[in-house]
Protein backbone atom coordinates (compact mmCIF):
# COMPACT_ATOMS: atom_id res chain seq x y z
CA UNK A 1 0.00 0.00 0.00
CA UNK A 2 3.13 2.57 1.02
CA UNK A 3 4.01 2.04 -2.14
CA UNK A 4 0.46 2.10 -4.39
CA UNK A 5 0.83 5.81 -2.29
CA UNK A 6 4.44 6.99 -2.85
CA UNK A 7 3.46 5.82 -6.89
CA UNK A 8 0.47 7.42 -7.29
CA UNK A 9 1.60 10.72 -5.47
CA UNK A 10 4.60 11.31 -7.78
CA UNK A 11 2.56 10.77 -10.45
CA UNK A 12 0.30 13.21 -8.98
CA UNK A 13 2.72 15.71 -7.57
CA UNK A 14 4.44 15.36 -11.53
CA UNK A 15 1.41 16.72 -13.11
CA UNK A 16 0.91 20.22 -11.29
CA UNK A 17 2.65 22.04 -13.60
CA UNK A 18 -0.47 21.07 -16.49
CA UNK A 19 -2.63 22.46 -13.18
CA UNK A 20 -0.46 25.22 -12.12
CA UNK A 21 -3.53 28.08 -12.15
CA UNK A 22 -5.87 25.88 -10.55
CA UNK A 23 -3.22 24.93 -7.84
CA UNK A 24 -2.09 28.39 -7.20
CA UNK A 25 -5.99 29.70 -5.82
CA UNK A 26 -5.23 26.88 -2.70
CA UNK A 27 -1.35 28.76 -2.09
CA UNK A 28 -2.56 32.07 -2.85
CA UNK A 29 -5.67 31.66 -0.78
CA UNK A 30 -3.40 30.08 2.38
CA UNK A 31 -0.73 32.69 1.87
CA UNK A 32 -3.14 35.55 2.63
CA UNK A 33 -4.60 33.79 5.17
CA UNK A 34 -1.67 33.30 6.94
CA UNK A 35 0.58 36.48 6.03
CA UNK A 36 -2.81 38.68 7.50
CA UNK A 37 -3.02 36.02 10.42
CA UNK A 38 0.83 36.58 11.76
CA UNK A 39 0.90 40.28 10.60
CA UNK A 40 -1.89 41.21 13.01
CA UNK A 41 -0.68 38.97 15.72
CA UNK A 42 2.81 40.37 15.53
CA UNK A 43 1.41 43.76 17.51
CA UNK A 44 0.26 41.86 20.22
CA UNK A 45 3.12 39.16 20.40
CA UNK A 46 5.61 42.29 19.94
CA UNK A 47 3.81 43.56 22.97
CA UNK A 48 3.91 40.90 25.03
CA UNK A 49 7.35 40.21 24.15
CA UNK A 50 8.47 43.87 25.48
CA UNK A 51 6.26 44.09 28.44
CA UNK A 52 7.67 40.76 29.88
CA UNK A 53 10.92 41.73 29.02
CA UNK A 54 10.26 44.83 31.42
CA UNK A 55 9.91 42.84 34.00
CA UNK A 56 12.16 41.42 36.53
CA UNK A 57 11.24 38.80 39.37
CA UNK A 58 14.20 40.27 41.61
CA UNK A 59 12.07 43.47 41.79
CA UNK A 60 8.23 44.62 43.10
CA UNK A 61 5.83 47.29 42.17
CA UNK A 62 3.61 48.73 44.56
CA UNK A 63 0.39 50.21 43.43
CA UNK A 64 -2.43 51.26 45.44
CA UNK A 65 -5.14 49.06 46.29
CA UNK A 66 -7.69 48.26 42.94
CA UNK A 67 -5.75 49.77 40.75
CA UNK A 68 -5.06 48.18 37.30
CA UNK A 69 -2.72 50.04 35.98
CA UNK A 70 -0.21 52.75 37.36
CA UNK A 71 -2.37 55.76 35.72
CA UNK A 72 -5.03 54.18 38.03
CA UNK A 73 -2.59 54.28 41.23
CA UNK A 74 -2.45 56.90 43.91
CA UNK A 75 0.36 57.14 46.33
CA UNK A 76 0.75 59.93 48.48
CA UNK A 77 4.13 61.02 49.62
CA UNK A 78 3.46 59.91 52.80
CA UNK A 79 2.89 56.27 51.97
CA UNK A 80 5.50 56.14 49.46
CA UNK A 81 8.08 57.00 52.37
CA UNK A 82 6.13 54.27 54.65
CA UNK A 83 6.91 51.64 51.52
CA UNK A 84 9.91 52.20 51.08
CA UNK A 85 11.44 51.05 54.96
CA UNK A 86 8.96 48.26 55.29
CA UNK A 87 11.57 45.28 55.07
CA UNK A 88 12.08 42.68 52.30
CA UNK A 89 13.46 45.91 50.08
CA UNK A 90 17.57 45.57 49.22
CA UNK A 91 19.58 48.26 50.32
CA UNK A 92 22.15 50.53 48.29
CA UNK A 93 26.48 50.76 49.33
CA UNK A 94 25.03 53.67 51.50
CA UNK A 95 22.24 51.85 53.48
CA UNK A 96 19.29 53.30 51.86
CA UNK A 97 16.84 51.61 50.48
CA UNK A 98 16.44 51.06 46.58
CA UNK A 99 12.48 52.18 45.80
CA UNK A 100 11.73 54.60 44.12
CA UNK A 101 8.63 56.76 43.28
CA UNK A 102 7.33 56.37 39.91
CA UNK A 103 5.05 59.26 38.54
CA UNK A 104 3.08 58.67 34.12
CA UNK A 105 2.24 61.50 32.76
CA UNK A 106 0.44 61.86 29.20
CA UNK A 107 3.07 63.50 26.52
CA UNK A 108 1.61 64.58 23.56
CA UNK A 109 3.97 63.99 20.23
CA UNK A 110 3.95 64.01 16.59
CA UNK A 111 4.26 60.76 14.66
CA UNK A 112 7.12 60.90 11.71
CA UNK A 113 4.21 60.85 8.98
CA UNK A 114 2.72 64.23 10.46
CA UNK A 115 0.00 62.67 12.74
CA UNK A 116 -0.45 63.28 16.35
CA UNK A 117 -0.13 60.94 19.09
CA UNK A 118 0.78 60.56 22.85
CA UNK A 119 3.48 58.88 24.70
CA UNK A 120 4.29 57.86 28.56
CA UNK A 121 6.37 60.34 30.06
CA UNK A 122 7.88 58.45 33.62
CA UNK A 123 9.14 60.78 36.20
CA UNK A 124 11.82 58.31 37.98
CA UNK A 125 13.73 59.19 40.89
CA UNK A 126 17.75 59.21 41.75
CA UNK A 127 18.27 55.54 42.59
CA UNK A 128 15.99 54.41 39.18
CA UNK A 129 19.32 53.44 37.68
CA UNK A 130 19.91 51.24 40.19
CA UNK A 131 17.03 49.16 40.67
CA UNK A 132 16.62 49.29 36.30
CA UNK A 133 19.95 48.87 35.58
CA UNK A 134 18.60 47.73 31.87
CA UNK A 135 18.45 51.25 31.21
CA UNK A 136 21.61 52.38 29.63
CA UNK A 137 22.61 56.25 28.60
CA UNK A 138 23.32 55.68 24.65
CA UNK A 139 24.11 59.38 23.77
CA UNK A 140 24.39 62.66 25.68
CA UNK A 141 24.00 62.15 29.60
CA UNK A 142 21.23 61.19 32.28
CA UNK A 143 18.79 64.45 33.41
CA UNK A 144 19.57 65.78 36.35
CA UNK A 145 17.53 65.81 39.75
CA UNK A 146 15.13 68.84 40.34
CA UNK A 147 15.84 70.08 36.89
CA UNK A 148 13.46 70.47 34.09
CA UNK A 149 15.35 67.94 31.60
CA UNK A 150 13.86 64.70 29.91
CA UNK A 151 16.22 61.81 28.20
CA UNK A 152 14.47 59.97 25.21
CA UNK A 153 14.20 56.43 24.63
CA UNK A 154 15.68 55.26 21.07
CA UNK A 155 12.46 53.94 19.60
CA UNK A 156 10.80 56.97 20.55
CA UNK A 157 13.33 59.33 19.23
CA UNK A 158 13.01 56.85 16.23
CA UNK A 159 9.15 56.83 15.91
CA UNK A 160 8.38 60.80 16.95
CA UNK A 161 9.64 64.00 16.01
CA UNK A 162 11.59 66.26 17.90
CA UNK A 163 13.17 64.05 19.88
CA UNK A 164 16.81 64.63 19.00
CA UNK A 165 19.19 65.85 21.89
CA UNK A 166 18.86 69.54 21.90
CA UNK A 167 15.57 69.52 21.00
CA UNK A 168 13.03 71.30 23.26
CA UNK A 169 9.59 69.65 24.46
CA UNK A 170 6.74 71.65 25.36
CA UNK A 171 5.62 69.95 29.07
CA UNK A 172 2.84 72.44 31.06
CA UNK A 173 5.01 74.42 32.70
CA UNK A 174 7.69 75.56 29.58
CA UNK A 175 10.10 73.76 27.46
CA UNK A 176 12.04 70.91 28.42
CA UNK A 177 15.22 70.43 26.85
CA UNK A 178 16.09 66.26 25.89
CA UNK A 179 19.65 65.53 26.81
CA UNK A 180 20.04 62.24 26.40
CA UNK A 181 18.87 59.13 24.19
CA UNK A 182 19.30 55.66 26.08
CA UNK A 183 18.19 52.41 25.45
CA UNK A 184 16.32 49.41 27.72
CA UNK A 185 15.26 46.39 25.49
CA UNK A 186 12.02 46.44 26.26
CA UNK A 187 8.91 48.34 26.44
CA UNK A 188 10.15 51.97 28.13
CA UNK A 189 12.28 52.35 24.63
CA UNK A 190 9.19 54.29 24.05
CA UNK A 191 8.91 56.45 26.34
CA UNK A 192 10.88 59.57 27.86
CA UNK A 193 12.20 59.88 31.55
CA UNK A 194 12.48 62.58 33.98
CA UNK A 195 12.72 63.72 37.25
CA UNK A 196 9.63 62.21 39.46
CA UNK A 197 9.08 65.36 41.83
CA UNK A 198 9.89 67.89 38.56
CA UNK A 199 7.25 65.85 36.21
CA UNK A 200 4.89 65.88 39.40
CA UNK A 201 5.04 69.73 39.45
CA UNK A 202 5.25 70.22 35.79
CA UNK A 203 1.51 68.23 35.52
CA UNK A 204 0.04 69.62 38.70
CA UNK A 205 -0.39 66.42 40.50
CA UNK A 206 -0.25 65.21 44.34
CA UNK A 207 0.47 61.85 44.15
CA UNK A 208 2.58 59.10 42.89
CA UNK A 209 1.61 56.57 41.00
CA UNK A 210 3.78 53.70 42.26
CA UNK A 211 6.95 52.77 44.29
CA UNK A 212 9.26 50.42 42.29
CA UNK A 213 11.71 48.58 44.88
CA UNK A 214 14.62 46.10 44.24
CA UNK A 215 14.21 42.98 46.66
CA UNK A 216 16.46 41.65 49.40
CA UNK A 217 15.65 38.41 47.45
CA UNK A 218 13.86 36.53 45.52
CA UNK A 219 11.81 35.32 48.11
CA UNK A 220 11.55 38.64 50.04
CA UNK A 221 8.28 39.19 47.99
CA UNK A 222 6.47 37.63 51.06
CA UNK A 223 7.97 39.40 53.95
CA UNK A 224 7.16 43.08 51.98
CA UNK A 225 3.86 42.15 50.97
CA UNK A 226 3.11 41.43 54.57
CA UNK A 227 4.83 44.28 56.31
CA UNK A 228 2.74 46.09 53.40
CA UNK A 229 -1.24 45.15 54.39
CA UNK A 230 -0.41 45.19 58.09
CA UNK A 231 0.56 48.52 58.17
CA UNK A 232 -3.26 50.36 58.87
CA UNK A 233 -1.85 53.11 57.71
CA UNK A 234 -1.10 52.02 53.97
CA UNK A 235 -3.68 50.34 51.61
CA UNK A 236 -1.49 48.90 49.12
CA UNK A 237 -0.60 46.05 46.99
CA UNK A 238 2.84 44.17 45.82
CA UNK A 239 3.52 42.27 43.26
CA UNK A 240 6.23 40.74 41.32
CA UNK A 241 7.63 43.01 38.46
CA UNK A 242 6.82 40.78 35.85
CA UNK A 243 4.01 39.31 36.79
CA UNK A 244 2.09 42.72 36.87
CA UNK A 245 3.29 43.21 33.78
CA UNK A 246 2.32 40.08 32.42
CA UNK A 247 -0.99 40.20 33.99
CA UNK A 248 -1.60 44.06 32.70
CA UNK A 249 -0.26 42.95 28.87
CA UNK A 250 -2.57 40.45 28.86
CA UNK A 251 -5.86 41.95 28.42
CA UNK A 252 -4.52 44.14 25.10
CA UNK A 253 -2.80 41.49 23.45
CA UNK A 254 -5.61 38.82 24.34
CA UNK A 255 -7.87 41.47 23.10
CA UNK A 256 -5.66 42.13 20.06
CA UNK A 257 -5.18 38.13 18.83
CA UNK A 258 -8.88 37.30 19.25
CA UNK A 259 -9.58 40.23 16.44
CA UNK A 260 -6.74 38.49 14.54
CA UNK A 261 -8.15 35.15 14.94
CA UNK A 262 -11.25 36.10 13.86
CA UNK A 263 -9.94 37.90 10.92
CA UNK A 264 -7.79 34.95 9.83
CA UNK A 265 -10.82 32.70 10.55
CA UNK A 266 -12.69 34.21 7.93
CA UNK A 267 -10.27 34.55 5.52
CA UNK A 268 -9.63 30.54 6.14
CA UNK A 269 -13.06 29.79 5.03
CA UNK A 270 -12.84 31.67 1.99
CA UNK A 271 -9.21 29.23 1.17
CA UNK A 272 -11.06 26.04 2.80
CA UNK A 273 -13.52 27.28 -0.54
CA UNK A 274 -10.89 27.72 -2.58
CA UNK A 275 -9.22 24.07 -1.68
CA UNK A 276 -12.10 22.26 -1.77
CA UNK A 277 -12.96 23.85 -5.85
CA UNK A 278 -9.60 23.54 -6.83
CA UNK A 279 -9.52 20.03 -5.34
CA UNK A 280 -12.54 18.89 -7.10
CA UNK A 281 -11.45 20.12 -10.54
CA UNK A 282 -8.19 18.50 -9.78
CA UNK A 283 -10.09 14.94 -9.27
CA UNK A 284 -11.97 15.50 -12.86
CA UNK A 285 -8.75 16.50 -14.61
CA UNK A 286 -7.26 13.79 -13.69
CA UNK A 287 -10.09 11.33 -14.16
CA UNK A 288 -8.65 9.27 -16.76
CA UNK A 289 -4.95 8.94 -14.83
CA UNK A 290 -7.10 7.69 -11.89
CA UNK A 291 -9.56 5.58 -13.73
CA UNK A 292 -6.74 3.35 -15.52
CA UNK A 293 -4.64 3.10 -12.19
CA UNK A 294 -7.31 1.38 -10.37
CA UNK A 295 -7.53 -0.61 -13.82
CA UNK A 296 -4.05 -1.55 -13.07
CA UNK A 297 -4.74 -2.76 -9.05
CA UNK A 298 -4.52 0.15 -7.85
CA UNK A 299 -6.73 0.70 -4.51
CA UNK A 300 -8.95 3.62 -3.28
CA UNK A 301 -7.07 4.19 -0.55
CA UNK A 302 -3.63 5.53 -2.38
CA UNK A 303 -5.73 7.31 -4.30
CA UNK A 304 -7.45 9.23 -1.92
CA UNK A 305 -3.83 9.57 0.29
CA UNK A 306 -2.75 11.07 -3.36
CA UNK A 307 -5.50 14.00 -3.28
CA UNK A 308 -5.21 14.36 0.87
CA UNK A 309 -1.24 14.59 -0.20
CA UNK A 310 -2.04 17.43 -2.53
CA UNK A 311 -4.31 19.57 -1.15
CA UNK A 312 -1.80 19.46 2.38
CA UNK A 313 1.26 20.08 0.11
CA UNK A 314 0.29 23.57 -2.08
CA UNK A 315 -1.55 24.36 1.19
CA UNK A 316 1.79 23.99 3.49
CA UNK A 317 3.44 25.79 0.49
CA UNK A 318 1.01 28.71 0.54
CA UNK A 319 1.37 29.16 4.52
CA UNK A 320 5.25 28.92 4.49
CA UNK A 321 4.59 31.72 1.28
CA UNK A 322 2.72 34.06 3.50
CA UNK A 323 4.98 33.60 6.67
CA UNK A 324 7.54 34.88 4.66
CA UNK A 325 6.31 37.58 3.14
CA UNK A 326 4.89 38.67 6.80
CA UNK A 327 8.07 38.09 8.55
CA UNK A 328 9.89 40.08 6.10
CA UNK A 329 7.76 42.77 6.39
CA UNK A 330 7.08 43.43 9.83
CA UNK A 331 9.08 41.13 11.94
CA UNK A 332 11.28 43.48 13.94
CA UNK A 333 9.66 46.68 12.91
CA UNK A 334 8.74 49.53 15.66
CA UNK A 335 4.93 50.20 15.47
CA UNK A 336 3.45 52.82 18.06
CA UNK A 337 0.21 51.63 19.45
CA UNK A 338 -0.79 53.69 22.92
CA UNK A 339 1.29 55.27 24.38
CA UNK A 340 4.40 53.14 23.60
CA UNK A 341 6.15 51.59 20.78
CA UNK A 342 6.60 48.50 20.62
CA UNK A 343 8.82 45.96 17.75
CA UNK A 344 6.61 43.61 16.14
CA UNK A 345 7.57 40.16 16.29
CA UNK A 346 6.59 37.26 13.60
CA UNK A 347 7.25 34.04 16.23
CA UNK A 348 8.59 30.77 15.27
CA UNK A 349 5.25 29.59 17.43
CA UNK A 350 3.06 31.73 15.26
CA UNK A 351 4.40 30.08 11.81
CA UNK A 352 4.34 27.14 13.08
CA UNK A 353 0.76 27.71 14.05
CA UNK A 354 -0.13 28.99 10.10
CA UNK A 355 1.18 25.80 9.08
CA UNK A 356 -1.46 23.86 11.07
CA UNK A 357 -4.42 26.25 9.97
CA UNK A 358 -2.99 25.05 6.66
CA UNK A 359 -3.34 21.28 7.36
CA UNK A 360 -6.42 21.84 8.88
CA UNK A 361 -8.05 23.82 5.96
CA UNK A 362 -6.39 21.10 3.07
CA UNK A 363 -7.98 18.68 5.41
CA UNK A 364 -11.02 20.02 5.26
CA UNK A 365 -10.74 21.07 1.91
CA UNK A 366 -9.63 17.38 0.37
CA UNK A 367 -11.19 15.21 2.57
CA UNK A 368 -14.55 15.08 0.16
CA UNK A 369 -12.79 15.32 -3.58
CA UNK A 370 -10.30 12.71 -2.05
CA UNK A 371 -13.30 10.34 -1.38
CA UNK A 372 -14.98 10.82 -4.90
CA UNK A 373 -11.40 10.02 -6.45
CA UNK A 374 -11.58 6.60 -4.55
CA UNK A 375 -15.00 5.71 -4.87
CA UNK A 376 -15.78 6.86 -8.68
CA UNK A 377 -16.25 3.28 -10.81
CA UNK A 378 -13.32 2.62 -13.10
CA UNK A 379 -15.99 2.04 -16.11
CA UNK A 380 -17.71 5.15 -15.41
CA UNK A 381 -14.53 7.13 -15.09
CA UNK A 382 -12.81 5.89 -18.06
CA UNK A 383 -16.73 6.47 -20.23
CA UNK A 384 -16.56 10.31 -18.96
CA UNK A 385 -13.33 11.16 -20.40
Amino acid sequence: MIRQIFIVSALNFRNLRQRFWQSMVIVVGLAATVGVLLSMNSLSEGMLKGYLKAGDPGRAIVVSVGATSEPASHITRDMAKLISVAPGIAKDADGAPLADFGINATLPVVRNDGSSSNTTMRGVGPRALKIRPEIKIVSGRMFRSGQREMVVGISAQAQYRDMKIGDNVAMPDGNWPIVGAYTSGDVLEGQVLGDADTVMTATHKKNFNSVLVRLESYNSLSTLKNALTSNPALAVTAERHNDWYKRFSAGFSGFLTAIAYVIGGILAVGALFGCLNTMYAAVSTRGREIATLRALGFGAFPVAVSVMLEAILLSVAGALLGAAIAWLLFDGRQQPFGNNVYHLTISPAGIGLGVVWACVVALLGGLLPSIQAARRPVAEALRAT
